[in-house]
């Protein structure tokens, strides 16, 4: 039996996924569930006309390790664009290591540069910087989808990206068609899950690297 997409694209519709790692990630955390790279894709494959799905990811310098770059690898084979830049960090007192991977700028070059050969966007963050964006991408006649949850206390979306969006797909309601529901492969199988990092600020007491949410 094939499962029902949950989306709200049309099948004639032009589509594209933006998605930031970091913020979708920490919704999905809040809401109990790792996310199914392969389903996510094959979801919004599925009665419409998925051009790109782009994700984005910052990533700890080259010389150091980085628990995120199986996955990162995966989604570069399994169909996703993957748009990376490195962390960066910054001293603090007492041999603290603050690491910042914001990905807006990246997120809002590449979404208006491609909306010249898109009718929808589906944007998968919550936050409200890309209220604008938004607006921007709907003067040109593209419809937007915002996918984050309000099931979290506080609510995971900024209320006017919510009000922005031409739709509200809430993480929640999405989940039956991208929760990863098999259980955890050993280390080494594909597959890998989602990252753990936060996308604006990282803070290391012990002078470690980020910690990540590996398979």
């Amino acid at each position: 039996m094939t499962e029902e997409p949950i989306h709200h694209c049309e099948p004639y519709e032009r589509v594209a996924l933006f998605i930031d790692g970091a913020n979708l990630y920490q919704a999905a955390r809040a809401l109990g569930f790792d996310i199914d790279y392969r389903r996510l894709l094959t979801n919004f494959s599925t009665d419409c006309r998925l051009l790109r799905a782009y994700y984005y990811t910052a990533l700890l310098d080259e010389q150091e390790y980085s628990p995120i770059r199986p996955l990162v690898d995966w989604l570069e084979y399994n169909g996703y664009t993957m748009v990376t830049k490195p962390l960066k960090e910054y001293a603090q007192p007492l041999g603290r290591r603050k690491f910042k991977g914001n990905m807006d700028v990246e997120i809002t070059v590449d979404a208006m540069e491609v909306s010249a050969h898109v009718d929808h966007v589906v944007l998968f963050s919550g936050d409200g910087d890309f209220r604008r964006l938004i607006e921007a991408l709907q003067r040109r006649g593209i419809r937007v989808t915002v996918v984050s949850t309000i099931r979290t206390q506080p609510p995971m979306i900024a209320d006017e990206l919510r009000r922005q969006a031409d739709f509200f797909l809430d993480l929640a309601e999405l989940r039956p068609a991208i929760e990863r529901t098999h259980a955890r492969p050993a280390a080494g199988n594909s597959l890998p899950v989602s990252e753990d990092y936060e996308d604006e600020d990282y803070e290391d007491e012990e002078d470690e690297s980020p910690s990540y949410h590996g398979g």
